[in-house]
């Protein structure tokens, strides 16, 4: 009995190492993303980075962050495009290449996709941008259930009850906060939070929380003062959320929930 004992310890031990390291490798790749946006790397690339396989790689980034690795790269790189485009006045050609695309035309679709907004568009609306009030938004009166109901999604947001500014409550196709979500609300403090009337399937519940701030870029490019938070898998019907700060690990913000 001992004997299997000492081999259940070391077995567990081992997985423990190699999570770690895994979660290491992968860490390692994405600083590497976020500091070369702009130039290409390819599958192979980010393997040789982790010191890993392709296949292997694209397995345990999939499994950590709970997207593909290509798929978090192209994210960054729309970040940083939405990045350039409110805070300099380059043209959306040279920014198209600025963050590592090659084509305008499939830059300004992915753009227009995951953003919510074209890039000349997204120009425009800044100029019109009206800072959000949470005196603004209406209470949402309703009693959550306990018992599934047909299209219905609910839960709890969850954080500091000292909170103070607006969050954005969504439900997205995919674990990541881009494109337009089938359906979202705005709350003034954490607290219940209810989507009726949602399209057949299941999602993804994402949270943001943005704190007061005077300055309008605070909304339009969020930094490490907004607290986050995500389901843990698709669901239907119930789904807590507690909000945090962001994380490396964490995709960036593509949608732009403020226009919403």
């Amino acid at each position: 009995m001992t004997q299997v004992s000492e081999t259940l310890d070391r077995e567990s031990g081992a997985l423990c190492k190699n999570s770690l390291a895994h979660q290491q490798a992968v860490e390692r790749v994405i600083r590497i993303m976020r500091d070369h946006v702009n130039e290409p790397l390819t599958l192979q690339d980010m393997a040789d980075i982790a010191y890993l396989s392709p296949n292997h790689f694209h397995r345990i980034f999939h499994r950590i962050i709970g997207i593909a690795p290509g798929e978090f790269l192209t994210a960054l790189r729309l970040n940083a495009a939405k990045r350039l485009l409110l805070t300099t006045s380059m043209r959306v050609t040279d920014i198209c290449f600025e963050v590592g695309y090659s084509s305008l035309g499939s830059f300004t679709t992915r753009f227009t996709e995951l953003v919510g907004l074209a890039p000349r568009r997204l120009r425009q609306q800044v100029e019109r941008f009206v800072m959000p009030s949470p005196d603004a938004i209406r209470p949402q009166n309703f009693v959550l259930c306990h018992f599934p109901l047909s299209g219905c999604f609910y839960g709890r947001v969850n954080c500091s009850e000292t909170f103070a500014g607006v969050i954005y409550v969504g439900l997205f196709p995919r674990p990541i906060p881009q494109g337009r979500p089938a359906r979202w609300m705005c709350l003034k403090k954490p607290g219940p939070y209810m989507f009726t009337y949602v399209p057949d399937g299941s999602y993804y519940v994402l949270a943001v929380a943005f704190p007061l701030a005077d300055d309008p870029q605070a909304y339009l490019l969020p930094d490490q003062r907004v607290l986050i938070g995500m389901g843990q898998d698709k669901v239907r019907g119930q789904q807590d959320i507690i909000l945090r700060f962001p994380r490396l690990t964490d995709p960036p913000i593509v949608s732009m929930l403020p226009f919403l």
